[in-house]
Formats: structure tokens, sequence, C-alpha cells
């Protein structure tokens, strides 16, 4: 700042310093009220109810599922339009309840108490609501009070707290013209201040805008999940195009355009949208059981994914408290004796504090006292005067010129250098010496060094041994606090972490987004950090590719936590920080963040896996459908055999979920899948085609072989175990008794697909190596039972559109399912699509659980 700047600044405080007797009029307020220059809340930030939901009801995925429902409904298919309409219906409640319940959340973020406030209105001070200061205005500040509107001080001193914004822990001294932030707290002293910034304007009030700021980042597997939903949904409307084009030109009656159009529809992965759901739901249930509660939905997976934990200090590694480490007895005295000074010290001062409530563990009885002297920041000593003499305790460098010998320096600076709380007893050399000077002033008397106290902040529980877990996890921890940067680093010692050369925030400001990349990516303890610099530093770990967890309890984190990955914000902390997480720790331990990645992990790689069975079936559905009807046999499925996917594909997708293991997610997850489906649907897909062509052909053959009405009757009864009694359904005929034969063998190599992903045994061990777990081989010899009662059980069979067990069906079925395992078990093993795309360095990770590794 020039000379002319300082001139003018100091003529305004001086004005304002005159102004500060008779403060603003009752009419000049009302008339900046009116102009809009009041202190009023911050109102702007989310979206509002209407745009929720109506970018939650109309998404991408819905708006296709509506879609779908609406042709269905006009074709007369109500249950089927029924379905689809449903389901879009039920992903857009729970999407936008989510959101709403985050908006009011959100909309509640107050960082301001709305406590009356004293302001200096027509010459006299008056209590009003902190909305009714305006710009102008001057404000008496006492101990206690919050300060709400940003402005120098203009008279008196004080002692502003600035933790809640900064996360120092120490106040700081105001004197006059230094400037006052809204958020802070008066904790010692008086005076005035001028209302410059209000409302909106204030630092409080860009503060809580910011945190009202809606934002929710889409997870690596989102971004996956969505990406194949869109190739599916692109696809199957181009095939469903194609294949209503030929039924049109075929001459195809209504009542089978409609039969085509709800198969179609059946290719929609409806049950997966469902199932992310649930498992999203499942997983934050069970991330609770472990002490942390999930408020946005999707870090049930996000803090699988976490590769960094950025967290604070103050509140979040410690608990807040001190604890002391270590007395140093001086001047010959004995450890004994000065560790009950320092614990009757404790117990005779009024004013507690962290210091008292550490030092009053040692042993000592309370003196009576006669006259005592708080400690505050400005004088950096506190003292009591007894009837045993009159003892003081404070920094070393402040009592330092009042003693009667030189301290010995290398004890001190062996523990300031380790960012260690260094306090010195001493005890005034005069027996009737006081703490004050004639005029009543807190003085220091002559002293004689006694001892030292050393004292660290106390660690939370655990906190030692997660940092360790995390780092054997290859995750990386680094402490971003307000703190004193050798304190901190001290601290990160203790939590057992490298701290190396830390970091303070003033290196920080002049760096651009490069230097500060690579001055992160090498630290790992930075302090006297603010609130905009601690969202730099993330925003720095998220371009450099790391996906962020931020750990913070202060609204000085509140920045921080939006804009990482996942924001996890202790229960003690503050209520703003609470409600802008994605996670809170409920029982403010750093230690669950362990468990819940666990879970992430475990519905990772469950949603992972149902991945696979999902799109080997909607390919295999596809690519049959397609290659049947180019053939021009009819066309593959009814409606009703749709349903016959609960078994392929509802019922096995749910239990593998649930059962998968808390492995790293699979970095590759698109490429394997590619990998995985694309043979088996191919594979899968011919045979499938071929068993419904031979039966389509031999159902024809056989009921038209120069028979009577009678005899192709009773042929047909034969081959399908079905009564008909009009001569005139040869064509229907054979094409239920080949949608028969491949519905069968689509399922039964459906149920061993999932032995191919879950292998119990080398023999299916073509994809991946065997699992020691069981449950998946159990649940396919479930299935086989089930779909054989289907077939079997009349009713069953009626229902879902099969003929019964006839025998063609078998023997068609039963060759072509040993040929296609075969054939699938040698594309895995030949890695045949891997030679063709060049994946063969790519791994094989197992997505229900295990160490990857390529299957031998």
């Amino acid at each position: 700042m020039d000379v002319g700047t300082e001139a003018g600044a100091g003529a305004a405080i001086g004005a304002a310093v005159g102004a500060a007797g008779r403060g603003l009029t009752t009419a000049e307020a009302a008339r900046r009220r009116r102009l809009g220059e009041a202190n009023t809340a911050v109102r702007c930030g989310s979206r509002g109810y209407a745009t929720i939901l109506r970018t939650n009801v109309f998404s991408f995925y819905n708006s296709i599922l509506f879609a779908i429902g609406a042709a269905l409904l006009v074709l007369g298919r109500y249950n089927d339009a029924l379905i689809s309409v449903g389901l879009g219906l039920i992903n857009a409640v729970l999407s936008a309840a989510q959101e709403i319940r985050a908006k009011r959340k959100l909309d509640g973020l107050r960082l301001l108490d709305r406590a009356p406030v004293l302001v200096v209105r027509d010459g006299r001070e008056v209590a009003v609501d902190p909305e009714q200061v305006v710009r102008g205005d001057v404000l008496r500040l006492r101990a206690g009070d919050q300060v709400v509107v940003d402005g120098p001080l203009l008279d008196g001193g004080i002692e502003a707290d600035e933790s809640l914004l900064t996360g120092e822990s120490v106040p700081v001294v105001k004197e006059l013209g230094d400037e006052l932030r809204s958020g802070s707290l008066c904790v010692a002293g008086d005076g005035h201040q001028l209302a410059r910034e209000v409302g909106e304007a204030s630092y409080a009030g860009r503060l809580t805008a910011q945190a009202r700021r809606s934002t929710t980042d889409k997870t690596p597997l989102q971004r996956r999940i969505e990406f194949v939903v869109r190739l599916v949904m692109a696809l199957v409307v181009l095939m469903s195009g194609a294949i209503l084009a030929q039924a049109a030109l075929e001459g195809f009656t209504l009542v089978r355009v409609v039969q085509i159009t709800a198969v179609l529809s059946g290719l929609v992965p409806y049950g997966l949208f469902f199932l992310i759901a649930l498992a999203y739901t499942a997983g934050a249930a069970g991330i609770a059981r472990s002490g942390a509660l999930v408020q946005q939905v999707n870090a049930v997976e996000s803090v699988s994914s976490v590769s960094v934990v950025c967290t604070d200090k103050t509140g979040t590694l410690t608990t807040g408290r001190l604890t002391l480490t270590e007395v140093v007895p001086l001047g010959g005295h004995a450890p004994g004796d000065v560790r009950a000074a320092l614990g009757s010290l404790a117990r005779s001062t009024a004013a507690t504090n962290r210091t008292a409530e550490a030092l009053a563990q040692l042993p000592g009885e309370a003196w009576p006292v006669r006259d005592e002297v708080p400690f505050t920041s400005s004088l950096r000593w506190s003292g009591v005067a007894t009837a045993e003499g009159v003892w003081v305790l404070g920094a070393p460098d402040t009592l330092a010129a009042r003693l009667d010998r030189a301290l010995p320096g290398e004890v001190l600076a062996a523990r300031t250098g380790r960012g260690l709380r260094v306090l010195l007893l001493a005890r005034a050399t005069h027996r009737d010496a006081g703490l004050r000077d004639p005029e009543g002033r807190p003085a220091l008397p002559d002293l004689e060094p006694v001892g030292i106290a050393v004292l660290a902040d106390d660690l939370r529980p655990d906190v030692a041994e997660s940092i360790a877990r995390f780092r054997a996890q290859g995750v990386a921890v680094k402490v971003v606090s307000g703190d004193d940067p050798r304190t901190v680093a001290a601290l990160a010692v203790l939590a057992g972490l490298e701290a190396d050369e830390p970091v303070s925030g003033s290196d920080i400001d002049a760096l651009d987004d490069p230097a500060l990349d690579a001055l992160v990516a090498g630290t790992t303890v930075f302090g006297r950090i603010a609130p905009e610099q601690k969202e730099r530093i993330v925003a720095s770990l998220r371009r450099t590719g790391h996906h962020v967890a931020m750990i913070g309890d202060g609204v000085n984190d509140a920045r921080a936590l939006k804009r990482a990955h996942v924001g996890v914000a202790m229960r003690s902390g503050s209520p703003v920080t609470r409600d802008v997480a994605d996670i809170v720790l409920v029982d403010d331990s750093f230690a669950a963040l362990l468990p819940a990645r666990q879970e992430g992990r475990r519905i990772v790689n469950g949603i992972a896996v149902s991945m696979y069975v999902f799109l080997t079936r909607v390919a295999t559905q596809g690519l049959v459908i397609l290659a049947v009807t180019l053939l021009g046999l009819g066309f593959p499925y009814s409606p009703t055999q749709v349903g016959l996917t609960l078994l392929t594909v509802g019922v096995p997708t749910l239990f593998l979920t649930f059962w998968a293991r808390p492995e790293p997610p699979d970095e590759h997850l698109l490429a394997n899948l590619a990998r995985f489906v694309i043979p088996a649907a191919l594979i899968t897909a011919a045979f499938g085609a071929a068993v419904y062509a031979f039966l389509y052909r031999r159902v024809s053959e056989g009921l038209s072989s120069g028979r009577t009405p009678a005899e192709v009757t009773a042929a047909f009864e034969s081959y399908t175990g079905l009564a008909y009694t009009d001569a005139d359904f040869l064509e229907a005929s054979a094409t239920i008794g080949a949608q028969t034969g491949l519905s069968t063998y689509v399922c039964l190599a459906s149920f061993v697909l999932i032995l191919f992903l879950a292998p119990p045994s080398r023999f299916f061990a073509a994809w991946r190596p065997p699992v020691a777990d069981r449950r998946p081989a159990h649940l396919v010899g479930g299935l086989v039972l089930v779909f054989a009662a289907v077939l079997f059980v009349p009713a069953l069979s009626d229902y879902f559109g099969l003929t019964g067990p006839a025998p063609p069906v078998f023997v068609a079925v039963l060759p072509a399912l040993v040929l296609w395992f075969g054939a699938l078990t040698a594309a895995y093993r030949l890695r045949l699509l891997d030679r063709i795309l060049g994946l063969e360095q790519l791994p094989r990770p197992p997505p229900t659980g295990g160490t990857p590794r390529s299957p031998g």
C-alpha cells in the first residue's frame, strides 16, 4: 500500500471513529435498508424444487423409459407400459428425494448466530437483529459477541477467535484499524466496529453461499455405467427400428408388432438401475454400522476409489484437548515439587482453558487466591497471587525479561523445534510481590524459573493405526491445517506420517497451477492454510488424477469438502460442515473410514459383476433376435418368455452383488467387460440361433409332411405337449416349439456363465482362477432346479409360454450346450479376443473378489 492509500484509509477510519459515538440515525438506517444495504441472510445457491423435479423426472434414462412406455400403451400392452413407466418413476422419486433432502440441508446452512447485536443509533446503543444491521452502522463488541459483519475496529481492543474461519486455534489480537471478519468471535476486550461489508458481500455470506452450491460428482463407476447404458440403448433403438420396419414390410399384424415391441423393450437394462439403487442403499446401511453416516448416496462407491485423504488437524486428527508430555525441572527444583506446583496452579485458576485442563491431571491442591490475572493472547501469560507466593505460567520468551537467570536454550529449542507447546512455570522472587502495576494493569514481577511444562495436542484414538492402514493400502494422507506449520508437522509425526518440510499458506499464494501441482505432490504437511487455499490444494490433487477425500470439522473446511470427491465431517464439528459433507463420522472416529472404504469396495465389485451378467444377457438376446429375424424364421421370443430373465439375471445379480468381496475396484472395467461379454454373447447367440433354426425346421417339417389335420394335431402334441385343435397353426407351432428350445438353452447357458465368473474348480476356470466361495455354485444348482420346475410343471410352462419338456427340445439343447461350453472355454483360455484387439497385457481382475491374475 502506498503512502497516499494509507493516508486515505487512516482518514476514513478517523472519521468513522468520530462517528462511533453517534452512529447512524434511524432514518438513515431505514433508507439504506430500502436500498438493499442490509445484512440479510444469503438466499441463493441450490436449485429450486421445480428444477429438481424436472431434471430428475425427465433425465436421459427416464425419458427413454417413458417413450417406450407410451409406445406400449398405444399398442395396448398395458402391463408392459406400466413396468416401463413405473421403473422410470421409481428412479425419478429416488433421485429427486435425495436431492431435495440435500437442498433442504443446504438451504438451512447458517454460519452466523441470530442473537441480537448492539448498534449505535441516534447516539445510543440499541439491540437489533443481525438482519437489521446496515452498511455504515457502528457495532459494539464485547467478550462473547459474534462478529456479524466485516469491517475495521474503530476503538478499543479485542481478541478474536477465528478458528471457525481459519482453523487457527489461538485468538488473534485486534487493535485500532485491524480488520474483523464476520463469523469470528470476540473472546476478550471491548470496542466498536464499522459495518463495511454486510449480507452476501461479507466473509460469512460468501462462505455460506459457496457452501450452499449443490455439487455432486459422478463416481468412476457411474460414468462407466452411463456410457454402457447409453450404448445399449442406442443399439436397441437402431435394432428396434430395423426389425419393426421389416415386420411392416412383411405385413405383420398389429398383435405381432406389439409382441416384438414388448420384447425389444425388455433389452433396456431396467434391473441394472434398480440394482444400483438397492446396492447403494444397502451399502449405506452397512457403512452406518461402522460409525459413518452416508448423506450422499453415491459416496458409498466414491469412498472406495479414494487415493488421497486430506485432513484438518484440530478436531479431526486431535480431540481438541492438550496432553502433558513432559515436565522439566529447572534451578535444582525436585521433579515432584514442580509437578505438584503445576497441578495446584491449574486447580487455583478461575478461568479454565485447555492448558489448565491438561495440567489439572497432575497431583496438587487448590491454593487460596488473593489476585489472579487470566491468560490472554496479548499478555501470553497468566498468574495467581496466593499466601504461598506469586506463581506465573506463560511463554518463555515473554517471561524471560523478568527472570533472574537465563533459560537453557537447547532444552527449549529441542521441544519447540518439534512443534510442541512449551510453557514456563516461574515464582516471584519476593513473597509479597503482586501481579499488577500501580494503575492496576497486569504486570510481571521479578521471577525465578521453576520448571517447563511441555504439551502436545491429544491425538484421537486409532488415528495412528488408521493412517498406517491407509498407507498400507496405497492411500496417501496429507494434513492441511490453519495452525502453525511446525505444530502441524509435530502432530503429523506423532500420527505416523513422514512430515519432511511443512509448507505454509504464504508459500502457496504466488504459485500458478502447474507449480502448485508439483508442490502438493511432494508435500505431506501444510500449515497456516486459509479456506480458499485448502480448496486449491484439493483442486490440485484432482487435476493430477487423484480421487480425493477431505476430512474436516470447521467452517474453514467447508469449501474444501465441497471441492473433494468425498467430503467427510466430524459429528462434533460445525453444523455447516456436517451439512455439506457426503459422509459424517458419527463417533468422531477417523478409523470409521476404513470399514466404510471396504464396504464401498464390496458394493462396487458387486455392481461390476452384475454388469457382466446384465450385458451378456442383453447382447445375447439382441444378437439372437437379429439373426433369427434375418433368417426369416419368425420372432424368437414372446413377451411372457422375457420374464425368465428373473432367473437368468435378476436373482443371480442380486446375490452376487451382496456376496462380492472388498477388493480394489477394476481400473479396466470397460475393457474387461468387452473381453468377457463379446465372446460370451457371440458364441451363445450363435448356438442359440442354431438351436432355434433346427427346432423351427424340424417342427415345421414334422407337422407338414403330407398329414391330415388330425395327424398334424397329434404330431404337434407329441412334439410340444400342447393341445391344438385348429389345423391353421403351422407357423405358430413351429415358432413356439423353437422358442421353448431357445429359452431352455439360453437359461442353462446363463446359469453356467455364473460359474465362469465364480469358478468353483479349475474345470470352469477359463475366465478367472477358482474361488473358495461355494455360494455361487450352490446358487446355480438352485436356479437349475427352479427352471426344471418351470419346464415340467404345466401351469408354470404355460405361464411363460413354453411347450414343456418335449423330446426334440433336449435333443437340440443338450448337445448345443456341450459344444457351447467347449467353444467359450477355448475362447477364454486362448484369449482370442485379446489377441484380436491387442489386449493380452491386461490382467483379468476378478469381478467377485480375489487376487487378479491370468487364468491358467
